[in-house]
């Protein structure tokens, strides 16, 4: 088949790019800006912003199935630009693939769009969405998601993933992250309560989206549903964060801060932030405090069920992998 994957360059759009390529498919990818990794790998590489209907459209036509892995993530930031490419870009994607019959539309969401601040222990998919959001993208998420969900219909299937905490090799986001306020000692625990997270492996949360799409056809049981992804083996989040930070090379996280002080902090950096029109990401928000102070963790058996998912890497594999590859970084 040939599968349009927007964001194609990016962490986890490039696994799926590799895994399709892998199996004999055509692949073309919808992105900002242009990346050398693909077009080694052979990959049609389409330039363009998601809010831009006309440039989704152009790199749509032809394809027979639709990768929407492209976002604007992060906890901060204006409004506007995350709904016109997390909101306004899913709808030019549901408008392309209408416009060009195509039948399948994969979308990568994030199990954050249900989360309301509190525990979130083995829930499964029935969870509602919260009324009120601390940060704009879950919030617009949430919307692009039920966007994709609606859309399924008689003649286009869709099918929303939520993959929790995607780490691994080639990470460029979550483990640069940890790792580098780890290195200068700006990680500070969350209070003292081991609530258990999930997260997945690179590796696996591509494999799963290739999995749902292969079952995913019009009044299939895998259409109009969203679906958990994770390791299925939750783990305390500050252990995670440790055995990152062990892969690189860093000490453990030592410091606790309470989790009503972080959250106050998250408060007042959000008003200070807000009123001096800071643009760069403060040290703590409401949301932050929140995720790194709550279980949440899910029950993945309709991916098993529906698509046959199970995570063929474990955690303990993947930190293994992960290690070897923060290695070969340094040298280079």
């Amino acid at each position: 088949m040939k599968a349009l994957v927007t964001g194609g360059g990016g962490f986890l759009g490039k696994a799926i790019v590799k895994l399709l390529i892998g199996r004999g498919d055509t692949v073309r990818s919808f992105s900002r800006s242009e990346h050398p990794a693909l077009t080694r790998l052979g990959v049609e590489q389409c330039r363009g912003e998601l809010s831009d209907a006309d440039a989704v459209s152009r790199a749509a036509r032809g394809c027979d199935i639709v990768f929407h892995v492209a976002a604007k993530a992060g906890v901060w930031g204006p409004y506007p630009e995350f709904y016109a490419t997390n909101v306004l870009g899913t709808q030019h994607v549901v408008d392309a693939c209408r416009q060009h019959e195509i039948r399948r539309l994969v979308f990568t969401s994030s199990p954050s769009v249900v989360f309301d601040g509190s525990d979130m222990e083995g829930v499964d998919e029935s969870v509602p969405y919260p009324k009120h959001y601390k940060a704009f993208y879950p919030q617009t998420k949430a919307m692009a998601e039920q966007l994709v969900l609606w859309a399924n219909d008689s003649s286009l299937a869709t099918v929303a993933l939520r993959p929790h905490l995607i780490w691994g090799p080639e990470d460029n986001h979550l483990v640069p992250r940890i790792l580098d306020r780890g290195a200068k000692g700006a990680l500070l625990r969350i209070g003292r309560r081991d609530c258990l997270a999930d997260t997945i492996y690179i590796d696996n949360a591509a494999t799963a989206h290739l999995q749902a799409a292969d079952r995913l056809e019009i009044g299939s049981a895998v259409a109009g549903r969203p679906y958990f992804l994770s390791q299925g083996e939750p783990l305390p989040i500050w252990e995670i964060v440790d055995r990152i930070l062990d892969a690189g090379g860093i000490a453990p996280v030592a410091g606790v801060i309470s989790p009503k002080l972080a959250y106050a902090i998250g408060w007042t950096l959000e008003q200070l932030y807000t009123l001096l029109k800071i643009k760069s990401e403060p040290r703590m928000t409401r949301f932050v405090a929140s995720e790194l102070s709550t279980a949440h963790w899910f029950d993945i058996s309709a991916a098993r069920r529906d698509f046959g998912y199970t995570p063929q890497i474990s955690i303990a594999e993947g930190m293994l992998c992960l290690k070897a590859w923060l290695a070969t970084r340094d040298i280079d």
